[in-house]
Parts: structure tokens; sequence; C-alpha cells
């Protein structure tokens, strides 16, 4: 391939969309716009094999799961265990199971670690004929407010390669390309650190029946199942620390005290890590012909299940529009991506707030008082025992409410 100070000189490869990152968001679209007969073509700098294990998040809703099923691909990208829509509230000790049935009908709810999905999407992606291209460094994105953008990137052995598209889908996280790429002021940022931090601990040890949710005053706990002998832990800890000073006898006398289970069964620890919540909206999500696409655009405090299901409602909104314009000439959704995007992204981060604040001050009253404290036990006791309320949480926790 000729070459002239480290730029190319041959034409450019030519696709309709080029989807940067192979995460959820990205294969996700990826797979959605196969299933539309529009090429695209995906880059990811990382390799598959790092994809393919990255661990996190682990519910995909009751919207999202309809809505692969509507795209015909949910018995092909949905692994895990199937969710029975019940969730544990265990309040100093005591019980209490909150149903996310909301009444309608159709697929529920799946417990699906983020790398199945992954794992399932790749593979449905690459079965179907598509175009994944993994270890692609120096991604660069040109010319975004014309006709054709250009992005170009150098493969795993160095050699640059170029690609002018019709649009580019951002789907590479937070620390990603795409939003870089962005003048300064063509995005509002609006940020938000809870002041919280969490310590998340991957074992292999037996998961609960349900996934459960524990406050107490020594601090906000949970336990997930993650496969039939793993189980995913969290634990309130100071934003700052680090994981060292969480060796496995604190972390199982913590996980005894806080979900009040002194028998619990301790397992060999695999993974552990901690992280401040935080939340953060970038507005507009479309810039030209880029795209913004799941934590690109957003990220939201993991209370609540709600990170990556808002990446899987982007990439279905985007899929959809870019369908439309392709096939009907019709750029209406795409015009309105970002608001109808950011509509349920608002949604999402006010109900999350809402179920951290609720979660986290109902227990330890040290930040804030006991003021707070006893708001927060209002709103708990007010969840768990009215009718209404229990229904406005299912609805919020199935993701089903708002227009689709």
């Amino acid at each position: 391939m000729a070459e002239k100070a480290g730029e190319l000189t041959e034409a450019p490869e030519s696709t309709t969309v080029v989807v940067i990152g192979a995460g959820p968001a990205g294969l996700t679209v990826a797979n959605l716009l196969r299933r539309s007969g529009i090429d695209c073509i995906v880059l990811e700098r990382r390799s598959r094999e790092y994809v393919a294990q990255r661990q996190r998040a682990g519910i995909v809703e009751t919207r999202a799961v309809r809505m692969f099923d509507s795209w015909g691909l949910a018995d092909r990208v949905l692994g895990g265990i199937p969710y029975d829509g019940i969730l544990e509230l265990r309040v100093d000790g005591e019980s209490h199971l909150v149903s996310d049935d909301d009444g309608s009908e159709g697929p529920r709810a799946r417990l699906c670690p983020q790398q199945v999905l992954v794992q399932k999407l790749t593979a449905a992606y690459l079965d179907d004929g598509g175009d994944l291209r993994f270890e692609a460094a120096d991604v660069s994105l040109h010319d975004l407010t014309g006709d054709r953008p250009t992005v170009r990137y150098r493969t795993a052995d160095g050699t640059p390669r170029s690609i002018t598209c019709a649009f580019v889908a951002g789907c590479d996280g937070d620390h990603g390309t795409s939003r870089t790429a962005l003048p300064a002021g063509a995005l509002t940022a609006y940020s938000h650190d809870h002041g919280i931090g969490w310590l998340t601990v991957l074992a292999d040890a037996p998961p609960p029946a349900h996934p459960l949710l524990a406050v107490s005053r020594d601090g906000f706990a949970a336990h997930f199942p993650r496969g039939p002998q793993t189980s995913r832990y969290y634990l309130q800890c100071p934003p700052d620390d680090h994981p060292d000073a969480w060796p496995d006898t604190r972390i199982w006398d913590a996980l005894r005290t806080r979900l009040a289970d002194p028998a619990l069964p301790a397992g060999p620890i695999t993974d552990r890590e901690t992280f401040r919540l935080r939340s953060l909206v970038h507005d507009p999500m479309q810039y030209g012909r880029l795209y913004l696409v799941g934590d690109a655009a957003h990220i939201v405090s993991p209370m609540g299940g709600k990170g990556m299901n808002l990446a899987l409602y982007d990439a279905d909104v985007f899929a959809r529009a870019v369908r439309d314009s392709v096939r009907d000439h019709d750029d209406t959704a795409l015009r309105s991506y970002s608001q109808r995007c950011l509509r349920r992204v608002w949604n999402d981060q006010e109900f999350s707030h809402w179920l951290t604040r609720t979660l986290h001050d109902a227990g330890d009253a040290t930040a804030l008082g006991p003021f707070h404290r006893n708001l927060a036990r209002a709103r708990l006791d007010r969840l768990l025992t009215s009718p209404t309320a229990g229904r406005a949480f299912a609805e919020l926790m199935t993701g089903l409410d708002l227009a689709q």
C-alpha cells in the first residue's frame, strides 16, 4: 500500500455506516443494520478475546428483550438465566419481595451478563457475514459535517486504512475516540458525582434465589447471580477506596453483616475493583453525521441496571432511523434521534438517582444525617406498602414506561 507522510494515497473503502466500538451498543447497531440489509463496518481497538471477557452489567430489561425479539434476534443473542421479575429488598435483615410485573404481555427480562451478550452478538454478526475488525488503532474521524465522513485507522500490523461512509455510530464508550472528535462547545455535559463508592466482587459462590439489594446501618450491599455457581456482590465503600483495602476476610465479613446472612457461603474471589458512582449526560447526542450511542453519550449510576439497557435503546433508535433514511429517503427519525434518546436517558437517570439515594441514605446516616435517612425510609415504606408505588416501580424497572 503506497503511503506519503503516513497518509493513504489509494482510494478509501466505502460503506454506509462505520460503527466504532464492539461492545453491546456497537454490536447491537451492527446486527440491526445487517437485519435491515444495510452494510456497515465495525472497528474495535481491543482484541476479540479482551472484548469477549469484559465483565459488566447483567440484566437485559424487559423492553430490551422485546426489542431483540421484534428483530428476530432474541433466541440468538440472549443467553444467561431467565429472570422471574422478583427483586428482594432486605431492610435491616427483613426481606421484602418486589415484582417488576406491570401486567403487560410478552417476553420478560433476562439475567444476561454483558460478556455473554457480547459473545452472542459477535457470533450472530459474523455468522451473518458482518465485517468486524479488531485491534483497529489510532481511529480518527474527519469531515463529519459533510456528505461523506471519513474514518481512518491502522490495522494490527500498522497498515493505515481509510473508510468513507454516510453515517458514523460512535459506540466506543466514555473514553473513546468518537466524542473527543467533536469541536469544543459542540456538546453540553451534565455531570453528577454521587459521593458514593462501590466495591464490586466476582466470586465462585452460590447465587441468590433473586437479585438482592440490602439496606443496613453498616452500608449498602447487593448480591446478584452471574451463573449457576457464580455471584456478583457489591459493597458500599468510601469513593476513593482501593481494592487492596478489602482482603477476602473483610469482604465476606461485611457481606454477611450487611446482607443479614451469617451463613452466607464464601467462595474463591476471581475479581474485585472499586469505582465511584457517577452520572453524565452529553447533549445533543449527534453532530453532523456522527451519532453517539450508549456510554459515549451518557453514563448512569449502576443502581437499577439502566446503563447497558440505555445503550441498547439508543442502538435500536439509531438503526431504525438509518433504515428509514436509506430505504425510504426519510431523515425525520435521524433529525430527532438525540431528542428521542435523551428523553429516555433523563427518565432513567432520574430513576437511578432516586434508587441510589433511597437505598444508600436509608442505611448509613453518616454522610447526610438522620433527616435524610428518615426521608429515604419513608420512600422505601411507600414502595413496599403502596400498590400504586409498586406499579410505578415495576414500570420503570421493565423500561416500558415511555412510548416506544
